[in-house]
């Protein structure tokens, strides 16, 4: 491994991190309330013969994963994919309530929670309400009491550090419990595909690989500043991770509400085609912004201000979750339409998107090492 520091690295192994992740979470929900529906393919989605073909893939159950389906892939894909899954629309209220009672669960062992969506979180179990040493043990305690009193099942992955965690927490699953130590850490990264890696999109991971990286120990070989040359601050962080170095704290009542743009123009638009032109680039850089924090939401939001310096705001909120900029044009242009603005002058144009979730997205995982 190439290493250009004047200062060596330093490795904070001294916190005890904990990743949990529900077990394909909305389908297990509906199994568990309906169990007519276990042991049977089934999508968690609006069948797209309800829907005209359109719509996406929340998450599917185990059986539906055999046949190649997964979550944002197209309803009608999964369909074509496997005819005889059920499909259910799902209800994101119940799930979330639900989600409540699997966090009051976490909160009986600490209150230092970083929830990254209604599914999963990462706890801080350094320090914990119970004075239990051991992080393995507590994992282990979380999932049993989350069948115990809810019937549902969750991966758990343990390590010092969030990064480490929920890779850990990936690398088996459904019920799997999987712990990195710090002298296993180098190790275990060297043979996971750089696409697995936290924080590498599927766009940056063809440039990866035009640079022969494809592996961890690909990524290990690269020198910090060609890293940063190529990736800028990732690259920074990535040259950190693959050594098993992490240090972002968990950050409890940490996500993010909205996600928005917005432009105010120092000459005020007064036709049908500048404020087209305008909305078509705020949904450009929406959907740019959505995509880099890996969500999506349900709500548009428009916001117009005219040169009198009145504010006006729309919304509508749709029944599938989007991060197009397509889709948010055409909804932001939608919600334009039903003012009546123009001849007064518009000063500012924004669009936010609300109601986020993250998105989900299945990976492949390779095997590190031979299980006994």
């Amino acid at each position: 491994m190439t290493n250009e520091l004047r200062f060596p690295l330093k490795k904070d192994t001294s916190r005890k991190i904990i990743h949990i992740d529900m077990d394909a979470f909305y389908a297990s929900v509906e199994e568990r309330d309906h169990p007519e529906l276990k042991g049977h393919p089934l999508v968690i989605a609006r069948h797209p013969r309800d829907t005209g073909g359109k719509g996406v893939v929340t998450t599917a159950n185990y059986e539906a994963r055999k046949y190649g389906i997964h979550s944002a892939m197209s309803a009608q894909k999964a369909y074509e994919l496997c005819p005889k899954a059920n499909f259910v629309q799902g209800n994101r209220q119940h799930y979330a309530e639900i989600s409540k009672e699997i966090h009051r669960i976490f909160h009986e062992y600490t209150d230092v929670i970083e929830p990254l969506s209604l599914d999963e979180a990462y706890l801080d179990v350094t320090t914990n309400k119970k004075n239990i040493k051991s992080a393995i043990k507590i994992a282990r305690m979380i999932q049993l009491d989350i069948w115990k009193k809810l019937r549902l099942t969750c991966s758990a992955g343990v390590s010092y550090n969030k990064f480490l965690a929920k890779l850990a927490s990936d690398y088996e699953k459904p019920r799997g419990l999987t712990t990195i130590l710090p002298d296993e850490a180098e190790a275990f990264l060297m043979d996971i595909p750089i696409e697995d890696f936290n924080g590498i999109g599927k766009k940056t991971v063809p440039k990866m690989h035009d640079m022969g990286i494809y592996y961890g120990r690909d990524l290990a070989a690269k020198s910090e500043m060609e890293l940063i040359r190529h990736f800028g601050k990732m690259g920074y962080s990535l040259y950190r991770k693959v050594r098993g170095i992490h240090d972002s704290p968990v950050e409890p009542n940490r996500g993010r509400k909205s996600v928005g743009r917005e432009n105010t123009f120092a000459r005020p638009l007064v036709t049908e085609e500048q404020v087209v032109i305008q909305l078509r680039e705020l949904a450009k850089d929406v959907e740019k912004s959505l995509k880099k924090a890996q969500l999506h939401g349900q709500t548009v939001v428009l916001k117009v201000r005219d040169k009198e310096y009145e504010t006006y705001t729309r919304r509508v909120t749709l029944t599938d979750y989007v991060d197009d900029q397509e889709t948010l044009f055409f909804q932001s242009k939608q919600l334009w339409d039903s003012f009546d603005l123009l001849e007064k002058g518009i000063r500012l144009l924004g669009i936010t998107v609300t109601n986020l979730e993250s998105k989900d997205y299945e990976l492949i995982k390779l095997p590190l090492w031979e299980k006994n």
